[in-house]
């Protein structure tokens, strides 16, 4: 059976709130997922899962969390190569360019890049939460 792992940081539980919904949407498929604050796992955990999620905020100018995701992620980044990696985060301002620098990042990587990244302005509400569910069974399903 595939290993799905969910990795994110949140500072104002936007992106926890979506990374929950992602979460309920994959065990509605089926597959176990383990899920990490950033800051719960080590980098040497990666190789064991074929599909990964990552959920980080837009931070300052449109980049990811610079303490402790972005190092985290950095450390890992050349262990994606060939998995699945789905991206998610909220953000407050800017047009979602830290979103799309991220993808870029995974294509660079030759990870294989699950649909465009899934971004909620602010704090999720119903229906974004409904979407993050759907965005989470679609990806359980590859």
């Amino acid at each position: 059976m595939k290993k799905i792992a969910l990795i994110y940081w949140s500072g104002s539980g936007n992106t926890e709130i979506m990374a929950k919904a992602i979460q309920r949407g994959i065990e509605k498929v089926g597959p176990l997922v383990d899920v990490f604050r950033v800051d719960s796992i080590d980098a040497s955990q990666i190789k064991k899962y074929d599909s990964i999620l990552f959920g980080c905020p837009a931070m300052g100018s449109e980049v990811l969390e610079e303490s402790e995701f972005e190092p985290f992620f950095t450390e890992i980044e050349s262990d994606l190569k060939e998995k699945q990696i789905g991206l998610f985060g909220s953000y407050g301002w800017g047009d979602g360019e830290w979103m799309r620098d991220w993808e870029k990042r995974i294509v660079r990587v030759g990870a294989h890049l699950f649909e465009e990244g899934l971004t909620v302005n602010e704090k999720p509400e119903a229906a974004q939460e409904e979407i993050c569910e759907t965005y989470g069974a679609r990806f359980a399903k590859i």
